[in-house]
């Protein structure tokens, strides 16, 4: 997608979540705080660089001061995913699979994919979260998961790329609602003001294959790989 088509698809999003929270309107997450909730999956992700990571969690420090009862995306949490290799699913553990078979699939399709600049720039939001907004700097990201779609896809490895959506964004979920809104207006107004907030342009040069629960808890998070990507 390119940035004209990126910048609209974040804009109507914010359209319509802004209209929702104006009118009181969340979807919460009956699950986010549910002991019984074992959802696990396998993620390749990139995190943003320090600097980054710590503009963003003053600003979810500033919108917990007006709704403290939502769920804020703590520094160890951060992540923008580059694709869903099995998305979260009760019941599934990672014995489940042949993790020597995933890697030399991701291997494969990490050939000739450079270091992933993603410049990190302003908000968005949904009914039920909201996103950082992510902008691609070169065509990278898109080449990656081009080519881990149509590997995976070949393979007769257990994977569920693309079964609840086609992931084309580069967001990174940092807010989830647990509660109505107290105050509405308040909320929808200063997350308004962080529309354009630049929060910084993360140069990934190492991506990560995680064993995650939905939220990405670092608690429920195990790294299984590392990558370091081509200079």
């Amino acid at each position: 997608m390119d940035q004209t088509a990126l910048i609209q698809h974040y804009t109507q999003m914010w359209a319509y979540a802004r209209h929702n929270f104006l009118q009181g309107k969340t979807q919460n997450d009956p699950l986010l705080d549910d002991p019984r909730d074992d959802r696990y999956g396998i993620t390749l992700l990139l995190r943003p660089d320090e600097a980054t990571a710590n503009k963003i969690h003053q600003f979810l420090q500033h919108m917990a001061v007006l709704e403290p009862d939502q769920y804020y995306y703590p520094l160890s949490d951060q992540h923008l995913t580059i694709l869903s290799i099995i998305s979260c699913y009760p019941g599934f553990n990672l014995n489940q699979i042949e993790l020597n078979a995933y890697d030399a699939k991701i291997k494969e399709a990490l050939q000739e994919i450079p270091p992933i600049n993603i410049h990190f720039k302003g908000i968005t939001a949904s009914p039920s979260t909201v996103l950082v907004q992510g902008f691609p700097k070169d065509d990278f990201l898109q080449k990656l998961r081009d080519q881990l779609r149509h590997i995976f896809k070949g393979s007769s490895l257990q994977h569920s790329i693309d079964s609840r959506y086609r992931l084309f964004t580069a967001h990174s979920t940092v807010i989830r609602f647990r509660k109505p809104l107290k105050n509405p207006e308040a909320f929808a107004n200063q997350l308004e003001k962080y529309r354009e907030t630049d929060f910084g342009l993360v140069k990934a040069k190492q991506i990560e294959l995680a064993g995650n629960d939905w939220y990405q808890r670092k608690e429920n998070v195990k790294i299984l790989k590392t990558y370091t990507l081509a200079p």
